[in-house]
C-alpha cells in the first residue's frame, strides 16, 4: 500500500511541476512573465 501512495505522489508532483498557469494565443503560445520567454505547448 505505501508503495502505491508513493507511486501516486511521484506521479502527482511531477504533473504539478510541469504545469502553470498563463493564457495561450490561438496558436498555444505565450510569453513568460518572469523570463520574457516565449513558448508553445
Amino acid at each position: 500500500m505505501k508503495r502505491i501512495l508513493l507511486i501516486c505522489f511521484i506521479g502527482m508532483s511531477f504533473t504539478y511541476a510541469n504545469a502553470h498557469s498563463g493564457g495561450t494565443n490561438s496558436q498555444g503560445c505565450h510569453t513568460n512573465s518572469k523570463t520574457g520567454d516565449y513558448h508553445c505547448h
